[in-house]
Protein backbone atom coordinates (compact mmCIF):
# COMPACT_ATOMS: atom_id res chain seq x y z
CA UNK A 1 0.00 0.00 0.00
CA UNK A 2 1.23 3.30 -1.04
CA UNK A 3 1.91 5.45 1.67
CA UNK A 4 0.74 9.45 1.06
CA UNK A 5 2.37 12.32 2.83
CA UNK A 6 0.98 15.49 3.14
CA UNK A 7 3.39 18.63 2.90
CA UNK A 8 2.10 22.21 3.78
CA UNK A 9 3.63 23.97 1.55
CA UNK A 10 3.52 28.34 1.86
CA UNK A 11 1.69 30.25 0.08
CA UNK A 12 3.19 31.22 -3.60
CA UNK A 13 3.78 35.02 -2.45
CA UNK A 14 6.14 33.83 0.10
CA UNK A 15 8.25 31.26 -1.81
CA UNK A 16 8.64 34.58 -4.38
CA UNK A 17 9.68 36.74 -1.58
CA UNK A 18 11.86 33.71 -0.27
CA UNK A 19 13.23 33.15 -3.69
CA UNK A 20 13.77 37.17 -3.95
CA UNK A 21 15.55 37.10 -1.14
CA UNK A 22 18.14 34.39 -1.86
CA UNK A 23 18.79 36.18 -4.96
CA UNK A 24 19.63 39.33 -3.45
CA UNK A 25 21.82 37.62 -0.56
CA UNK A 26 24.15 35.78 -3.13
CA UNK A 27 24.62 38.78 -5.19
CA UNK A 28 25.48 40.76 -2.33
CA UNK A 29 27.86 37.96 -0.83
CA UNK A 30 29.50 37.38 -3.84
CA UNK A 31 31.65 40.04 -3.44
CA UNK A 32 34.20 40.40 -0.21
CA UNK A 33 33.22 43.46 2.01
CA UNK A 34 35.21 46.62 1.70
CA UNK A 35 36.21 46.83 4.74
CA UNK A 36 39.04 49.31 4.05
CA UNK A 37 36.48 51.71 3.65
CA UNK A 38 36.34 52.21 7.32
CA UNK A 39 39.14 51.17 8.61
CA UNK A 40 40.38 52.59 12.06
CA UNK A 41 42.78 55.76 11.37
CA UNK A 42 45.22 58.16 13.32
CA UNK A 43 45.09 61.78 12.74
CA UNK A 44 48.33 62.97 12.31
CA UNK A 45 50.02 65.46 14.63
CA UNK A 46 48.87 68.88 13.75
CA UNK A 47 51.76 71.95 13.29
CA UNK A 48 51.33 73.22 16.46
CA UNK A 49 52.14 69.65 17.98
CA UNK A 50 55.00 69.53 15.16
CA UNK A 51 56.20 72.67 16.27
CA UNK A 52 55.79 72.27 20.26
CA UNK A 53 58.53 69.35 19.61
CA UNK A 54 61.00 70.63 17.52
CA UNK A 55 61.41 74.07 20.17
CA UNK A 56 61.35 70.63 22.93
CA UNK A 57 64.21 69.15 21.22
CA UNK A 58 66.07 72.23 19.64
CA UNK A 59 69.38 72.69 21.64
CA UNK A 60 69.08 76.02 23.57
CA UNK A 61 65.05 76.45 23.61
CA UNK A 62 64.53 73.23 25.16
CA UNK A 63 66.93 71.00 26.17
CA UNK A 64 70.05 73.50 27.15
CA UNK A 65 68.19 76.32 27.09
CA UNK A 66 69.81 77.16 30.66
CA UNK A 67 73.69 76.74 29.45
CA UNK A 68 74.33 80.19 27.80
CA UNK A 69 73.54 81.72 31.24
CA UNK A 70 75.49 79.07 33.13
CA UNK A 71 78.54 79.49 31.13
CA UNK A 72 78.27 83.67 31.37
CA UNK A 73 77.82 83.75 34.89
CA UNK A 74 80.93 81.14 35.19
CA UNK A 75 82.57 84.06 32.98
CA UNK A 76 81.62 86.64 36.28
CA UNK A 77 82.76 84.43 38.78
CA UNK A 78 86.57 83.48 40.38
CA UNK A 79 89.21 84.93 40.55
CA UNK A 80 89.03 87.22 37.35
CA UNK A 81 85.32 87.53 37.48
CA UNK A 82 85.83 91.52 38.44
CA UNK A 83 87.92 91.97 35.52
CA UNK A 84 85.24 92.79 32.59
CA UNK A 85 83.42 95.65 34.54
CA UNK A 86 86.63 97.33 35.75
CA UNK A 87 86.41 100.90 33.94
CA UNK A 88 88.58 102.28 31.00
CA UNK A 89 88.89 105.53 32.24
CA UNK A 90 90.16 104.44 36.11
CA UNK A 91 93.81 104.73 35.17
CA UNK A 92 93.20 108.53 33.60
CA UNK A 93 90.89 109.14 36.67
CA UNK A 94 93.97 107.54 39.12
CA UNK A 95 96.68 109.37 37.06
CA UNK A 96 94.48 113.39 36.76
CA UNK A 97 94.51 112.78 40.92
CA UNK A 98 98.08 111.56 41.31
CA UNK A 99 99.43 114.27 39.20
CA UNK A 100 97.24 116.85 41.45
CA UNK A 101 98.53 115.25 44.61
CA UNK A 102 102.10 115.70 43.46
CA UNK A 103 101.49 119.51 42.33
CA UNK A 104 100.19 120.26 46.27
CA UNK A 105 103.02 117.94 47.49
CA UNK A 106 105.47 120.06 45.63
CA UNK A 107 103.88 123.14 46.79
CA UNK A 108 104.22 122.23 50.50
CA UNK A 109 108.13 121.48 49.49
CA UNK A 110 108.73 125.18 48.67
CA UNK A 111 107.05 126.36 52.12
CA UNK A 112 109.27 124.64 53.69
CA UNK A 113 112.33 126.35 52.22
CA UNK A 114 110.53 129.66 52.66
CA UNK A 115 110.03 128.79 56.31
CA UNK A 116 114.09 127.86 56.68
CA UNK A 117 114.82 131.16 54.67
CA UNK A 118 112.96 133.11 57.38
CA UNK A 119 114.58 131.29 60.43
CA UNK A 120 118.03 131.57 58.68
CA UNK A 121 118.48 127.73 58.27
CA UNK A 122 118.45 127.79 54.61
CA UNK A 123 120.24 125.53 53.32
CA UNK A 124 120.80 123.34 56.98
CA UNK A 125 120.38 120.56 58.30
CA UNK A 126 117.17 121.38 60.40
CA UNK A 127 115.52 122.03 56.24
CA UNK A 128 117.40 118.73 55.45
CA UNK A 129 115.34 117.10 57.60
CA UNK A 130 112.13 118.76 57.51
CA UNK A 131 112.36 117.96 53.88
CA UNK A 132 112.70 114.50 54.58
CA UNK A 133 110.02 114.05 57.08
CA UNK A 134 107.66 116.08 54.75
CA UNK A 135 108.51 113.73 51.55
CA UNK A 136 107.95 110.46 53.57
CA UNK A 137 105.07 111.49 54.50
CA UNK A 138 103.54 112.64 51.53
CA UNK A 139 105.13 109.76 49.65
CA UNK A 140 102.80 107.64 52.19
CA UNK A 141 99.76 109.67 51.39
CA UNK A 142 100.39 109.16 47.90
CA UNK A 143 100.38 105.47 48.04
CA UNK A 144 97.30 105.67 50.61
CA UNK A 145 95.63 108.00 47.69
CA UNK A 146 96.86 105.35 45.25
CA UNK A 147 95.30 102.27 46.69
CA UNK A 148 92.06 103.49 47.71
CA UNK A 149 91.45 104.47 44.18
CA UNK A 150 92.29 101.55 42.87
CA UNK A 151 90.24 99.62 45.61
CA UNK A 152 87.41 101.26 44.87
CA UNK A 153 87.83 100.59 41.43
CA UNK A 154 87.67 96.71 42.23
CA UNK A 155 85.28 97.26 44.62
CA UNK A 156 82.82 98.38 42.01
CA UNK A 157 83.93 96.21 39.52
CA UNK A 158 83.34 93.38 41.83
CA UNK A 159 79.76 94.53 42.76
CA UNK A 160 78.84 94.53 39.04
CA UNK A 161 79.82 91.16 38.52
CA UNK A 162 78.46 89.99 41.32
CA UNK A 163 75.03 91.62 39.91
CA UNK A 164 75.64 89.99 36.57
CA UNK A 165 76.41 86.73 38.19
CA UNK A 166 73.01 86.82 39.62
CA UNK A 167 71.14 87.82 36.74
CA UNK A 168 72.54 85.14 34.70
CA UNK A 169 71.77 82.78 37.05
CA UNK A 170 67.97 84.17 37.37
CA UNK A 171 67.78 83.86 33.22
CA UNK A 172 69.15 80.39 33.65
CA UNK A 173 65.56 79.61 35.52
CA UNK A 174 63.58 82.23 33.42
CA UNK A 175 63.87 81.65 29.92
CA UNK A 176 63.78 77.63 30.20
CA UNK A 177 60.47 78.44 31.97
CA UNK A 178 59.36 80.64 29.08
CA UNK A 179 60.15 78.09 26.27
CA UNK A 180 58.46 75.56 28.27
CA UNK A 181 55.36 77.55 28.71
CA UNK A 182 55.51 78.26 24.55
CA UNK A 183 56.28 74.25 24.29
CA UNK A 184 52.80 73.57 26.13
CA UNK A 185 50.85 76.38 25.02
CA UNK A 186 51.66 74.93 20.88
CA UNK A 187 51.30 71.77 22.62
CA UNK A 188 47.87 71.90 24.03
CA UNK A 189 46.44 74.13 20.52
CA UNK A 190 48.24 71.36 18.46
CA UNK A 191 46.23 68.20 21.07
CA UNK A 192 42.80 70.07 20.58
CA UNK A 193 42.83 70.98 16.77
CA UNK A 194 44.56 66.81 16.53
CA UNK A 195 41.70 65.66 18.37
CA UNK A 196 39.36 67.28 16.39
CA UNK A 197 40.99 65.89 13.41
CA UNK A 198 40.55 62.37 14.87
CA UNK A 199 36.77 62.79 15.79
CA UNK A 200 36.02 64.36 12.21
CA UNK A 201 37.99 60.65 11.30
CA UNK A 202 36.21 58.83 13.87
CA UNK A 203 33.08 60.50 12.54
CA UNK A 204 33.59 59.38 8.10
CA UNK A 205 34.85 56.07 9.63
CA UNK A 206 31.44 55.46 11.04
CA UNK A 207 29.40 56.73 8.22
CA UNK A 208 30.99 54.40 5.92
CA UNK A 209 30.93 51.31 8.23
CA UNK A 210 27.27 52.15 8.27
CA UNK A 211 26.49 52.81 4.62
CA UNK A 212 28.74 49.42 4.14
CA UNK A 213 26.62 47.43 6.51
CA UNK A 214 23.04 48.91 5.31
CA UNK A 215 22.08 46.06 2.53
CA UNK A 216 22.81 43.47 5.10
CA UNK A 217 21.00 44.90 7.76
CA UNK A 218 18.17 46.19 4.55
CA UNK A 219 18.29 42.11 3.85
CA UNK A 220 18.22 40.88 7.57
CA UNK A 221 15.08 42.50 8.07
CA UNK A 222 13.52 41.59 5.08
CA UNK A 223 14.70 37.76 6.07
CA UNK A 224 13.13 38.47 9.65
CA UNK A 225 9.80 39.35 7.93
CA UNK A 226 9.46 37.10 5.55
CA UNK A 227 10.26 34.21 8.85
CA UNK A 228 7.81 35.80 10.62
CA UNK A 229 4.64 35.92 7.39
CA UNK A 230 6.21 32.26 6.72
CA UNK A 231 5.46 30.97 10.38
CA UNK A 232 1.97 33.36 11.84
CA UNK A 233 4.48 34.15 14.81
CA UNK A 234 5.94 37.92 15.37
CA UNK A 235 9.38 38.22 14.58
CA UNK A 236 12.13 40.34 16.20
CA UNK A 237 15.17 41.40 14.49
CA UNK A 238 18.36 42.19 15.60
CA UNK A 239 20.30 44.77 14.43
CA UNK A 240 23.94 43.39 13.43
CA UNK A 241 25.46 46.94 13.63
CA UNK A 242 25.52 48.85 16.64
CA UNK A 243 27.30 52.62 16.13
CA UNK A 244 29.66 53.80 18.25
CA UNK A 245 28.27 55.67 21.88
CA UNK A 246 28.77 58.97 21.30
CA UNK A 247 30.67 61.11 24.50
CA UNK A 248 26.89 62.15 25.35
CA UNK A 249 25.71 58.55 25.46
CA UNK A 250 28.90 57.91 27.55
CA UNK A 251 28.15 60.64 30.03
CA UNK A 252 24.20 59.63 30.48
CA UNK A 253 25.43 55.79 30.85
CA UNK A 254 27.62 56.76 33.44
CA UNK A 255 24.67 58.81 35.09
CA UNK A 256 22.56 56.28 34.86
CA UNK A 257 25.06 54.02 36.55
CA UNK A 258 25.66 56.84 39.49
CA UNK A 259 21.92 57.21 39.81
CA UNK A 260 21.11 52.95 40.40
CA UNK A 261 24.34 52.78 42.72
CA UNK A 262 22.55 55.90 44.51
CA UNK A 263 19.43 54.94 44.76
CA UNK A 264 20.50 51.61 46.12
CA UNK A 265 22.37 53.23 48.72
CA UNK A 266 19.68 55.40 49.34
CA UNK A 267 17.33 52.23 49.58
CA UNK A 268 20.26 50.55 52.25
CA UNK A 269 20.31 53.50 54.46
CA UNK A 270 16.55 53.79 54.82
CA UNK A 271 16.27 49.95 55.50
CA UNK A 272 18.95 49.84 58.44
CA UNK A 273 16.80 53.45 59.83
Amino acid sequence: MAVQQTQALPPQYVEDLQRDLGTQLTALTAAPLATDKFAPQVAGQDPAQQQAYQMATTQGQGIGAFQPYISQAGAYSGPQGYSSFMSPYQQDVIDATLKEYDTQAAAGLTGIGQQAAMSGNLGGGREGVMRSQYQNKSDMNRALLQSGLLQQGFTQANQLANQAFGQQQSLASQVPGLYGQDIGTLGSAGAGQQAQQQAQLDATREQNRLRAYEPYERLGFQQTGIASIASGAPGQYQSMVTPNPTPLQNALGIAGVAGGLMTGYGDYLRGSG
